[in-house]
This record gives structure tokens, C-alpha cells and sequence, in this order.
């Protein structure tokens, strides 16, 4: 019976009100499947992954106390980079980001050009004397560090550790005997360079020293994490690239080496393509456990969960490859055993805007104009004001959030009475060739527009009524759209399926949009968007929805 009930909150509406009718709500969900797309925990004491179908990418995992924390790249979008929580490993949500904006470029803020594919890069977490320390880097302004007294904050004001381009994945490493290390590559992917940093973690003591460098066994070498177990230090590091590589740990007895190595995770006869860069973790009770993504099309890099197990000082991750010294992903496996269930949930999607603060599920193109949004001019509404720009990739203020499932159906109810000439606004699946639904108003008339992946827009209807919703449904790397305007008593569909990409280093994101495409427009007008509903669907048998390998080579641009 476990594996048939739905979590309360993933009920469309007209399905939580039956809970007045308990016998006959209990008759409904005996009839509604678990969604393994909406959680890898599969309520019977087991999980499958992956856990987080969601572009969590170069993630970095610790645990402190009986909690676990991740982080992850977020690129260009800001807030930067998501702090995730998780009691058991499998389940998890979203409790803070590290920075607001970055402030370091104006291009951060669409200011003489912008910074697509850039900003915050694979960051890596500890924890050190009563304080989370988060260290990432941006490839053309350095590496940065922020810290927190928690992992839901505040953090503080990102500070240079090493100021200049080219550097990217850092790791720090505080040792035994007090003496701290920062570890990283460079962009382009290696080689593996070690500095002495101060105890405070604030700056490095020296010019580095290259620790390893092998272009032939270990090519395209990045994303080091740096471990201490036993007397021996391991670096976790992924080779090979994005879509073909694999995952190595290097071993030493001196933190300078000399380093051996060998290959612990890889693709096997799994269909998970270039499993690798990821976090080592412990539990309290001393079961070790990797977390990795795998590069999926257009819904970007998911992460999967992998049980480690040790022999004679080296890991294997996943499932052993007989023979051999590496294992291969899991597709089901008993949860980590962390003493007790907790309840299944997925990071954040749906949002009613009730709040006077964004869902942590939100994050903007580039750093936001904060004076064209508000929360509190219309409360219960988040209303979005228009500025110029030339088209969508150029615009500000795009919010996005991230696809959490394979298969969902997304609407969002939008008041569209404050809009003005020249204004384009609605739903869009944000990316290389973004899709859309949205409304234009030409000479004071509003009408329903739709654009396809190639570009083509389409008018579909004159929009009479001030208010209009719209659905993303999304399946199989595809997104198609609808719109209602009696409100969601029906839906009419616009256009055909269209593919969704793999854009800028990120997975394609669900975004709301409103901007002016006439360069003297005023920039007073606005849609009130009432709410964004998520709800997860069942999704096609992974084998089938697995995508081919993307950006083989650099996991950088």
C-alpha cells in the first residue's frame, strides 16, 4: 500500500478538497501510482534514481549532524547557488542560496552585454570550527569564498580567495594538524593545482603547485573533491567529459603526492551516460555514499545516489564491475540507513505568491532589476514590469525555476490589465530554441501568441478578458502548450510538441516573462501572475527517455 500513496500536496486542487470525504479520498489514491519521477524514495525502505531528476549539476555533498547539504552550479541565474537539505540522502529540498547577485561584472546585470554560460561554477561545501564554507568559481572574475553560521544563512558577501580568469572547481581542505589547502583546476579542465590557504580560509599562501597533471590516463581532468580517510588523502575526480567520462580517485600518503589512481564509477552496462563528478559522504553509522549527475538531453544533470563500499583503501561506487576495480550506477538500492523514515518530498515548484519574499524555488536570467518586480504592490500577486529589450534572451527579469520531474503539467494564471503597447509577456520553456505561450498588446489590443522552437510566432486568438492561464506539459524532452480563458475550466491547445535543449550549461527551465520590444516604450506596464501550479505526472521508462551524450570533451563551454 506504501508504493500506491501520493504526498497531500501533489493533488491538483479539485483532489484536496475530497479530504471532507475521507472514505472517498482513501478510494482515490488507492488508485493513484507513486511517481517515481516526483521522488527517487519508493516508500517501501528502497530508493531509485535517480533521486533528483533535476539539473543539480557539479553537485557537492557534506553532512553535519544527522543532516545532509548540497550544492550545486547555478551558472548565470541568481540567486546563486542552491543549499539543499536532506534527512536521508533521497529526499530533498531547498533551504537557502549562497548569493543574492553577483556584482563583480555589470554584465551580471545585462549591462553592456551579459553572462550566459558563466557566473557560479561547481562549487564545493565544508564545514569548518562552527561555520559552512562554500567555494566556487566564476571562470573570468576567479574564486570566490562565502561562509554562514547555517546552511539556511546568511551567508556572506562572496570575497575573491584567488582574483583572475581561468580557474575553475575549487575544493578546500582543512588537515589534522590545523594547516588548510585549496585545491582546483583550471578552465579547460586540468591540471589539479594545491595551494596552502590560511586557516580562515580567506586567501591562498602561495602560487600553487601542479599535483597531478596526466592528460593520457586522466584526460579532461576537473571537479576535484579532497578527502582525508585512514591516513590516506583521496581526491574524487571526473575525466573524460560530460557525456563519456567517468569517475576516478587518486590516493596519497603526502597531500603533494606522489597520487595513484584508479577508476571507481562508470557507465558499465548501465544506459547512464558519463556518471561522474559528485560528492563523497558519510552517515553516522558509517555507510558511505556518492553523490553524481549523468547528462539527460535538455532536462540537464540529474543526480543519482551511489552506495560506496571500500576495499583495501580504494572505493567503489555503484555496483562492482566484476573484474574490474570500478562499479556502475544502481537503478534501485535500500535507502542509506540513517535510523528512522522520513517523509517523501521534491525540492519546490508550485508558488501562490502569498509570501512577501520569492519561493526559494525562483531564480532570474541574470541579476534582477528589482525595481521592475514586486511582491508587495499587489500582494498575493507577483507582479512583473516590462523594460526594453530587443527579444527574450536579451530581456531582464526572467524568472525560472528548474524542472524537478521528467513528465509534468505546469499552469500559471496571469492578469495581463496592466500591460501597454509593445509589451510581449507569458510562459515560456527558457533555453536555445525556447518555446512559448505568452500575450502581445499592439495598439491597446491584447492577443494570445504562441512560438514554436524554430522561432515561428504564431497569433492564435484576440484576448478579451484580463485574465488567461497557461500550461506547459512536459514529457519526453518535449514541451507543448495550452491556454485557458474561462479560467481553467478548459484548455485549448497551440502548436505541436517541441524539443527542449541543453542551453548555456543548463537544463531548459519553465520561466515566466514580460519585457517591451519598443526602444522609447515606457516601462510602466506589468502582468500580475496569481500563482504557478506544478504538478508531476507519471514519466516514460527511463531506458526509453534516455538521451544520447551531449558536449562530449570539457564539462565547460
Amino acid at each position: 500500500m506504501a508504493r500506491l500513496m501520493t504526498p497531500f500536496r501533489t493533488l491538483r486542487p479539485s483532489m484536496r478538497s475530497l479530504c471532507v470525504f475521507p472514505a472517498l479520498l482513501l478510494i482515490l489514491l488507492a488508485t493513484v501510482p507513486v511517481l517515481h519521477a516526483a521522488s527517487g524514495d519508493e516508500g517501501n525502505g528502497r530508493y531509485r534514481n535517480p533521486v533528483l531528476f533535476s539539473d543539480y549539476s557539479d553537485p557537492d555533498v557534506i553532512r553535519f549532524e544527522k543532516n545532509y547539504y548540497l550544492v550545486a552550479s547555478s551558472f548565470h541565474f541568481m540567486p546563486g547557488i542552491p543549499v539543499l537539505e536532506s534527512h536521508d540522502l533521497v529526499n530533498w529540498h531547498i533551504v537557502s542560496h549562497v548569493f543574492p547577485r553577483l556584482d563583480i561584472d555589470p554584465k551580471y546585470s545585462m549591462v553592456g552585454g551579459n553572462r550566459y554560460a558563466q557566473g557560479a561554477w561547481a562549487p564545493s561545501i565544508r564545514y569548518h570550527k562552527g561555520r559552512f564554507y562554500v567555494y566556487f568559481p566564476t571562470p573570468k572574475e576567479g574564486i570566490f569564498m562565502s561562509s554562514a553560521p547555517s546552511p539556511k544563512g546568511p551567508w556572506t558577501v562572496p570575497a575573491a580567495v584567488i582574483a583572475g580568469p581561468g580557474y575553475e572547481d575549487p575544493c578546500p581542505f582543512w588537515d589534522d594538524d590545523g594547516n588548510a589547502y585549496l585545491v582546483h583546476s583550471r578552465v579547460g579542465a586540468g591540471p589539479l593545482i594545491l595551494h596552502r590557504m590560511s586557516e580562515d580560509g580567506t586567501k591562498v599562501l602561495d602560487d600553487g603547485k601542479v599535483i597531478v597533471d596526466d592528460p593520457k590516463l586522466l584526460p579532461t581532468l576537473e571537479g576535484p573533491k579532497l578527502y582525508k580517510r585512514h591516513g590516506y588523502y583521496y581526491i574524487f575526480a571526473p575525466f573524460g567529459g560530460v557525456g563519456t567520462g567517468a569517475q576516478a580517485v587518486l590516493r596519497a600518503k603526502n597531500i603533494y603526492g606522489p597520487w595513484e589512481s584508479r577508476t571507481v564509477l562508470e557507465q558499465g552496462t548501465t544506459k547512464v551516460n558519463g556518471p561522474h563528478q559528485g560528492g563523497l559522504v558519510d552517515t553516522p553509522g558509517g555507510q558511505s555514499w556518492f553523490i553524481h549527475f549523468s547528462q539527460r538531453g535538455g532536462y540537464g544533470r540529474i543526480l543519482y545516489l551511489e552506495p560506496v563500499q571500500w576495499k583495501d583503501g580504494w572505493p567503489i561506487i555503484g555496483s562492482p564491475i566484476p573484474g574490474g576495480t570500478a562499479g556502475q550506477p544502481v537503478a534501485d538500492w535500500p535507502k542509506p540507513d540513517v535510523g528512522k523514515t522520513w517523509p517523501i518530498e521534491t525540492p519546490q515548484t508550485s508558488d501562490e505568491f502569498s509570501s512577501s519574499t520569492l519561493g526559494l524555488q525562483w531564480e532570474w536570467n541574470h541579476n534582477p532589476d528589482d525595481s521592475h518586480w514586486s511582491l508587495k504592490e499587489r500582494p498575493g500577486y507577483l507582479r512583473l514590469k516590462a523594460s526594453y529589450a530587443p527579444d527574450l534572451i536579451h530581456a531582464r527579469n526572467t524568472l525560472t525555476q528548474q524542472m524537478e520531474h521528467e513528465s509534468f503539467d505546469l499552469t500559471t494564471r496571469i492578469d495581463t490589465s496592466g500591460m501597454k503597447d509593445g509589451e510581449r509577456a507569458g510562459l515560456v520553456m527558457f533555453g536555445f530554441h525556447a518555446s512559448s505561450i505568452g500575450i502581445e498588446q499592439t495598439a491597446g489590443k491584447r492577443q494570445i501568441v504562441y512560438e514554436d522552437a524554430s522561432g515561428k510566432t504564431t497569433a492564435v486568438v484576440p484576448l478579451q478578458e484580463a485574465d488567461v492561464q497557461f500550461r506547459m506539459h512536459v514529457a519526453d524532452q518535449q514541451v507543448s502548450f495550452s491556454y485557458s480563458v474561462d479560467d481553467g475550466r478548459s484548455f485549448q491547445s497551440v502548436g505541436s510538441a517541441n524539443p527542449f535543449y541543453f542551453s548555456w550549461w543548463k537544463a531548459a527551465r519553465p520561466a515566466l516573462f514580460n519585457y517591451n520590444t519598443q526602444t522609447d516604450a515606457q516601462t510602466d506596464g506589468w502582468i500580475d501572475v496569481d500563482w504557478v501550479r506544478c504538478y508531476a505526472l507519471p514519466d516514460s521508462d527511463d531506458a526509453a527517455s534516455m538521451s544520447p551524450p551531449q558536449h562530449a570533451g570539457s564539462t565547460r563551454p
